[in-house]
């Protein structure tokens, strides 16, 4: 992962504050961390459709009312689409059905409660960027960008009713005496990419300087990080898709949170050798 090109791939006007994408059939599917929309951008067409999430949607939300999606993730034709579970109000998971246009919201905090109890996270503490479905197990992307540094992957057989949760402490290189900590990944065969992050704060909810961004790979059976290379030293990237790949290469789709309130995302690709 040495070898890597990054540049801008399209800019799409009418999305702010992009926190998550999923690449299919020459769509973009993008999500907002102030916003309860998910936008749909057809690329070919260069036409963006706005999908509402909930009764009344809106954009721009104000930091202490919105629902923090940070997590949007393919599983079968549905979408599955997360809160960061940081504050009470940011504990909402929504099923949405592609092929129906149907939406299916439901209320985590039971589980996001059980979560830091079995894993002695403090509320303040919780911040899930990221999130992958196998067949297996849910995986959970825990941000450690607060006091107690906890980074790491979440992983549960079974989200429902008492479920079990573990984790795996990972502890990223750091930027400019700043650690790195998880801003999103995603499952490509058996290993995972993930995005990461170097903020300058101490906080779950208030934004710092950013100090770049990083790319790394991980091993899912082993949990094992086996690469890892900066991508950027003044962007804070935090959704992740894959886009294209061959024996030689394998190119990602970034989306980048400007932590403004202007409704333009830029979309970047990278392109990696293998």
């Amino acid at each position: 992962m040495e070898n890597f090109q990054l540049s801008l791939f399209l800019k799409i006007v009418g999305i702010g504050s992009a926190s998550g994408l999923v690449y299919q059939n020459d769509r973009l599917y993008i999500i907002s961390d102030n916003s309860t929309f998910l936008y749909e951008y057809k690329i070919l067409d260069e036409k963006l459709i706005k999908i509402a999430l909930v009764d009344n949607p809106q954009e721009n939300i104000s930091k202490k009312e919105k629902p923090d999606f940070e997590a949007i993730t393919a599983k079968g034709t549905d979408l599955i689409i997360l809160g960061s579970g940081s504050t009470q109000n940011r504990t909402m998971v929504i099923d949405y059905k592609i092929k129906s246009g149907k939406v299916k919201t439901k209320n985590i905090t039971d589980s996001y409660t059980a979560l830091k109890n079995q894993l002695n996270i403090k509320d303040d503490e919780l911040n899930i960027e990221g999130l992958i479905i196998d067949d297996q197990a849910t995986y959970f992307f825990q941000r450690g960008n607060g006091e107690q540094g906890k980074n790491g992957i979440i992983y549960s057989e079974y989200i429902g009713e008492n479920p079990i949760f573990k984790f795996f402490s990972f502890d990223l290189p750091h930027i400019t005496n700043v650690a790195t900590t998880f801003t999103d990944a995603i499952l490509v065969k058996d290993k995972i990419y993930f995005l990461a992050a170097a903020e300058d704060t101490h906080s779950t909810y208030l934004d710092g300087e950013v100090l770049g961004s990083s790319i790394g790979k991980i091993d899912l059976k082993t949990m094992k990080l086996e690469n890892y290379i900066q991508i950027s030293n003044n962007q804070k990237f935090e959704g992740i898709t894959l886009f294209k790949q061959s024996e030689s290469e394998i190119q990602f789709l970034l989306c980048e949170d400007n932590d403004s309130e202007d409704l333009v995302s830029a979309i970047y690709k990278v392109v990696i050798s293998l």
